[in-house]
């Protein structure tokens, strides 16, 4: 395809991946005020408050945190924050499938398989992630707030506090896809699975430092709730990875596929000896008849 028609096609399906996100922000955009009650309502009840986030009252705990919102246009500007993000989490499927449409015609065969495999797992365990750390705020917003002294409110600005839980939601998310990305290093040759395994001390502290430095709370739950998903998926990709490395052994070495180019073998084939050259026989001169 010429690369004017490659522009052509990738407007046209950015074109339609706007449009989707446009109008779930919109629709959104009426809706903004229950989406913030959901994102916020596990956290003011484990706190011992009650109500929404506009109207919350003292419950039996004295510890309480007010939601409140600063500045003139701060509603305005948090509408729309709150809207466009649920048109950006919404429409994902759409702005997805233009991008790989746009991107899957110039891969392999076997690099499509890996992207469809990709999409396959990596989205539920992006979810999985994205619900552990929805369930994981109320507890480190209890932890936080026990420091706050006696008969003392606590004032959190609510974009403060969407904030907060998107960023947790998407450190989860993103580390729960290290399996993912594990499994596919191996399927393109990059690390083995006998040297995952090799690594599982370094990666249980590199996990460790990882989940400590995330979780924003400084309980130890909130750091074993990340880490422990984290270890669990390593181990089970480095099985995963060690079952494809001795498929591929036993396969032995198969030809490519029809649409990849056979491997070159750049390395040096030993050449034979001369052997004696044999006498050239004399040169006859023609003459005239």
């Amino acid at each position: 395809m010429p690369l004017v028609e490659h522009l052509r096609e990738l407007r046209r399906r950015l074109a339609v991946a706007v449009v989707a996100i446009l109008a779930v922000t919109i629709a959104a955009g009426f809706f903004y005020e229950a989406i913030v009650d959901l994102a916020t309502q596990p956290v003011l009840d484990a706190v011992g408050c009650s109500g929404t986030f506009t109207e919350i009252t003292r419950g039996e705990d004295e510890t309480c945190a007010r939601i409140v919102l600063n500045g003139l246009i701060a509603p305005f500007s948090l509408a729309l924050k709150v809207s466009l993000a649920a048109g950006l989490v919404v429409a994902s499927p759409v702005w997805l499938y233009q991008l790989w449409a746009f991107v899957v015609p110039g891969l392999h065969r076997h690099e499509r398989r890996y992207t469809v495999l990709f999409v396959a797992v990596g989205t539920p365990l992006f979810l999985a992630g994205a619900f552990v750390a929805y369930r994981t705020l109320p507890t480190m917003a209890r932890v936080m707030l026990d420091f706050s002294p006696a008969e003392v409110d606590n004032q959190l600005p609510l974009d403060e506090l969407l904030d907060l839980i998107v960023r947790m939601v998407v450190v989860f998310g993103i580390s729960f896809e290290l399996p993912v990305v594990l499994v596919l290093l191996n399927l393109f040759g990059v690390v083995s699975g006998r040297r995952m395994l090799s690594w599982w001390r370094w990666m249980i502290l590199a996990v460790t430092l990882f989940a400590a430095v995330a979780t924003p709370s400084t309980d130890p739950l909130s750091m074993l709730v990340l880490a422990g998903p984290m270890w669990l998926m390593y181990a089970v990709a480095t099985v995963v990875a060690l079952l494809l490395d001795r498929r591929r052994s036993k396969a032995g070495t198969a030809g490519p596929s029809d649409d990849e180019a056979a491997p070159l073998d750049h390395a040096p084939e030993p050449v034979a000896a001369a052997g004696p050259v044999a006498a050239a026989g004399p040169v006859g001169t023609g003459g005239r008849g």
